[in-house]
């Protein structure tokens, strides 16, 4: 491994800089900007749903038009490590460790190359954005606000997930449905309190019905995705409460991830009316709509002579589905994601590498 190589030295430094969704991610867009002389940069600061503040970027340089890449920033949290989870590490075989080697700093890190060693005269954009493992708001804030992403005028975005340089035109999106159920605390033995998950009971009942139904009917499956039917995944909550307490506040949360061929509409208003006859608060968080470039797109067409690759759909969710609304996306990018998202996340330094020329191959088309 050459130990200089310039992405594997600037993923290591990322991964360096704890940039987890619930954490500011300022210093890691410090660290990235100083990456980006002779670029213009945008820099869009908000405050998230918990009041930290964060900031997305957008850097371009040179003329409008061409292919711009995207990154994200964040990370999920830490669960589960045993080793350092920000070391940074490259061992002896050019593996580098830690959180988000692989999701997405180590492709992050080949994004930036790539557009930094463009030919000063070719147009070179990047969008970066944060909070893309929980609310999509980063992207979102670039697609409605960034003045310099109009002004470079993109005609194709690539973002940068892992997907083994696969090219992938579209993939699914998804609403979250947020319900709780509220109790009164009291010691469980007295029997003057309420235990807010029994109201919650009879409403996940009926959640189980839908997931069910969701996987067995045909008719609400996509056949271009694998799996065809819907994610309807329970995530319940009960915010520590003790065994001998009753419990005061009950959480369930649903992701919902469809693709474009299904209407969500009543799904959503199914579960709307199971929390309204439990008694219970609902709040539903839409992300945008499931990206789907069309696979005769020259766009895609573009990125598929460029990676020796046909396109192909995916189950997950990315930042394209809000970066959509500026141009159309294709999601490809180095690695995979085995180790993503587990204690034991990893990215060969050599394919952040090896992304660099792909990369810039689609950045200033001829014939696009």
């Amino acid at each position: 491994m050459n130990t200089i190589d310039p992405v594997a030295r600037l993923a290591a430094d990322l991964v360096r800089i704890d940039s987890r969704s619930f954490v500011s991610n300022n210093p890691l867009a410090d660290r990235v900007v100083a990456e980006l002389a002779g670029f213009e940069v945008e820099r869009l600061d908000f405050t998230d749903p918990r009041g930290v503040a964060k900031c997305v970027l957008v850097a371009h340089r040179g003329p409008p038009g061409g292919v711009a890449l995207s990154g994200h920033m964040d990370t999920v949290p830490d669960t589960g490590w045993a080793d350092d989870p920000f070391s940074g590490r490259i061992d002896q075989d050019g593996v580098l460790h830690g959180l988000g080697a692989a999701d997405m700093k180590g492709p992050l890190a080949a994004c930036i190359v790539a557009a930094r060693t463009l030919p000063a005269d070719a147009p070179a954009t990047l969008l970066i954005t944060t909070d893309e493992e929980t609310t999509k708001q980063g992207a979102r804030l670039i697609a409605d606000r960034s003045a310099l992403a109009r002004r470079a005028a993109p005609r194709g975005i690539i973002v940068a997930e892992p997907t083994g340089m696969v090219p992938v035109r579209g993939h699914r999106s998804n609403i979250d449905f947020l319900a709780v159920s509220e109790g009164v605390q009291a010691h469980s033995s007295l029997g003057i309190g309420r235990n807010a998950n029994w109201a919650l009971i009879p409403f996940l009942v009926e959640m189980r019905q839908i997931q069910q139904r969701l996987r067995d009917d045909a008719s609400l499956h996509d056949a271009a995705y694998a799996p065809p039917f819907s994610d309807f995944n329970l995530v319940l909550d009960n915010h520590g409460a003790a065994v001998n307490v009753t419990v005061p506040v009950a959480t369930a949360r649903i992701k919902f991830r469809y693709s474009r061929s299904i209407d969500p509409s009543p799904i959503v208003a199914e579960v709307q009316a199971a929390a309204e006859r439990a008694g219970i608060g609902l709040t539903v968080i839409r992300q945008g709509l499931p990206p789907e470039t069309a696979a005769d797109h020259p766009f895609i067409r573009l990125v598929e002579r460029a990676t020796g690759h046909a396109a192909e759909t995916r189950p997950f969710g990315t930042d394209a589905s809000e970066l959509q609304d500026i141009a159309p996306c294709a999601i490809l990018g180095p690695e995979v994601m085995d180790t993503a998202h587990s204690p034991r996340e990893r990215a060969r330094v050599d394919l952040l590498a090896a992304a660099v020329p792909v990369f810039q191959k689609m950045m200033n088309p001829v014939d696009f």
